[in-house]
């Protein structure tokens, strides 16, 4: 198990590394969680894997030092505790808008009083009854909740977004906050750079981090010299096509090397 909480990681300001997970299979979480990542996200919103194949999941997690957060599907309150009862340490929730909805988002995360998630003290989630009544309170202020950053509206409310008690890290979704500004894939266009930095001044200001998804690994210094802390490097479905787009490489030059 990680030495610390992750959540107490994110809040102490530790430049934090992980990846997506998007193929749905136990074996390459467990190969990105031996990997050293500080934390994994398996992703429910856009991946292969569903609900169903999230136990699993979950499991080869654990049989690594690496924190598995999940991104739901949506926002709905079931989505949040299904992933929490069986295990998740935190959620990242997508296609937010408005500082109203992360205040919901917020109570779905947590058992009472801190929020309205059920109590189900005989879940994975609770260490299958470990977690007695008296623990609740303790397991609660565990738990990591990031939510993502897609479009402007919630680029204008970053600073009262951030600012919500349980609201960990703002997460860019680069590719749909770059479409939704009317910019697709123009990474280096003023209007998302600008968003980009009210971003992470928002969540500085209010003692959180920001975070990001980076597609290229030539871009991590970069980010990180723009205040982002909580990184996504790729994912396990880019590792494989990206490794294997090499070798392929690798094999038509040695041919064309061969028929000279």
């Amino acid at each position: 198990m990680p030495s610390q909480p992750l959540r107490q990681r994110i809040l102490a300001g530790d430049l934090l590394v992980g990846t997506f997970l998007h193929l749905g299979s136990p074996l390459a979480v467990e190969m990105a969680g031996r990997a050293g990542f500080d934390w994994l996200l398996i992703d429910l919103e856009h991946a292969a894997g569903t609900e169903a194949d999230l136990l699993v999941q979950l499991y080869a997690a654990a049989s690594t030092p690496t924190t598995a957060l999940v991104r739901v599907e949506s926002s709905a309150r079931l989505r949040f505790g299904r992933a929490l009862d069986l295990g998740a340490a935190g959620i990242m929730v997508p296609r937010l808008e408005t500082a109203d909805e992360v205040r919901e988002a917020v109570s779905f995360l947590r058992w009472p009083p801190d929020g309205v998630r059920g109590v189900a003290l005989g879940t994975r989630g609770a260490s299958l009854g470990a977690i007695g009544h008296a623990g609740v309170r303790g397991r609660n202020a565990e738990l990591t909740l990031v939510v993502q950053v897609e479009n402007p509206t919630i680029v204008q409310q970053a600073a009262t977004v951030a600012a919500i008690d349980g609201v960990d890290v703002l997460f860019v979704g680069p590719t749909d906050l770059s479409h939704s500004l009317g910019v697709p894939g123009q990474f280096d266009a003023p209007i998302y750079l600008d968003a980009l930095g009210a971003v992470v001044d928002a969540a500085r200001s209010a003692g959180k981090e920001a975070g990001i998804l980076l597609r290229r690994l030539e871009d991590l210094d970069r980010h990180v010299a723009m205040g982002f802390r909580f990184i996504g490097l790729g994912s396990d479905g880019a590792f494989v096509m990206d490794g294997a787009a090499a070798a392929v490489a690798a094999g038509q030059r040695a041919a064309a090397g061969a028929s000279t």
